[in-house]
């Protein structure tokens, strides 16, 4: 490959696994799971054809069923599902890659059509989030939530616990603990949809509590080296806002620190979109104060990212849909060769198509 002295393309050690490159690709619903909420033999070639990458972490994949908030998305709380994602593990690891999953509870993002017995869906606080899903019939807006009772916390927390356990069984590398996007440990997290009395809600302290019981039994069940965590300071997705995010993430931080994972995975702007939505936002702060890899995500081409690391601003950095399209990024970056196009149509749902088909660079 061309560009062996451009930074993206250096060595990083994270945790036990040496990455060959700064290229992460980021996790990317596609609502192609099959039965029992499985991956399909589709998803072991999605996921190999994308090896290269220094590090793939897998799509959000729900904890448990009442964490289930679209269409045909994967689970890791089945049996079923744990082999299944086995066969994926293996074959990025074949092809010389790391994988992580991201374990996944979208909270009030769902519909009641998704729940177990067709319930309501779980929040904070039964504060029904402006915004849609993708359900059998195409998009609806979201159920009405119902707040979670302090006494289920503990099942909760647990749960996750097992899933970063099922994702090493299933040959995870490590987990990243979704706390993005306006979903569940996300709604905890920010005033706007957390508006609990209980120790869980009203203070910085209280609301990012759930969030450290969640990281602490995850670091306890599978060792801090392989836990991560997704954040998204700012982001107005899925209808979630903070009064003041500056303090609530600084602490955040902090009591990240505590337990030492892996690394933060940041959402710098707001969610596929404007980076400067927050123009006050210190991401720096979480950059510099964090003790571990710090992942940028959001709106990165070649030159940005390899500007980004050059400046010591990131550690390495997060790419989507520019992955969905052409399976061998990291090859098109290095020889600065064009990308295919992305077909919008074809993101959510199908078979092979917009999955599986797109080409890779003819060798030569």
């Amino acid at each position: 490959m061309s560009d062996v002295k451009s930074p993206l393309f250096q060595g990083f050690e994270l945790g036990a696994m040496h990455l060959p490159n700064r290229v992460v690709m980021a996790p990317l619903t596609r609502n192609r799971a099959g039965k029992g909420l499985a991956p399909t033999e589709l998803a072991v070639e999605y996921y190999r054809q994308r090896a290269s990458a220094g590090l793939i972490i897998a799509e959000a994949t729900q904890i448990r069923p009442d964490g289930q908030g679209y269409l045909d998305t994967p689970g890791i709380h089945s049996e079923e599902q744990v082999e299944a994602w086995k066969a994926v593990t293996d074959a990025v690891h074949a092809a010389g890659g790391h994988i992580v999953l991201q374990l996944w509870h979208v909270g009030r993002i769902s519909h009641v059509s998704l729940q177990p017995g067709g319930q309501a869906p779980v929040a904070p606080s039964a504060v029904r989030a402006k915004a849609q899903t993708f359900v059998a019939e195409g998009m609806v807006d979201v159920s009405e939530p119902r707040a979670l009772e302090s006494n289920e916390l503990p099942q909760l927390v647990e749960d996750y616990r097992k899933a970063a356990a099922n994702a090493v069984r299933a040959g995870f590398d490590a987990v990243e603990v979704h706390a993005a996007n306006g979903y569940l440990l996300d709604q905890f997290l920010r005033d706007g949809a957390n508006r609990r009395t209980d120790a869980y809600g009203g203070s910085i302290e209280n609301r990012v509590r759930l969030l450290n019981e969640v990281m602490e039994a995850c670091c306890e069940e599978i060792g801090p080296d392989r836990v991560g965590v997704r954040l998204s300071p700012v982001s107005p997705f899925n209808d979630l806002v903070d009064s003041d995010p500056q303090p609530l993430f600084e602490h955040v931080i902090d009591v990240l620190n505590g337990l030492s994972p892996l690394y933060i995975h940041v959402i710098e702007g707001a969610t596929g979109g404007d980076r400067g939505v927050a123009p006050d936002f210190d991401f720096g702060a979480l950059r510099h104060g964090f003790k571990g890899a710090y992942i940028a995500n959001n709106g990165y081409d070649k030159a940005f990212a390899e500007a980004a690391i050059e400046a010591g601003d990131a550690d390495l950095i997060a790419f989507g849909r520019p992955f969905v399209a052409n399976p061998d990024l990291v090859r098109r970056y290095a020889l600065d060769a064009p990308l295919n196009d992305l077909n919008p149509a074809t993101l959510y749902g199908g078979g092979a198509e917009g999955y599986t088909d797109y080409p890779a660079l003819q060798e030569g």
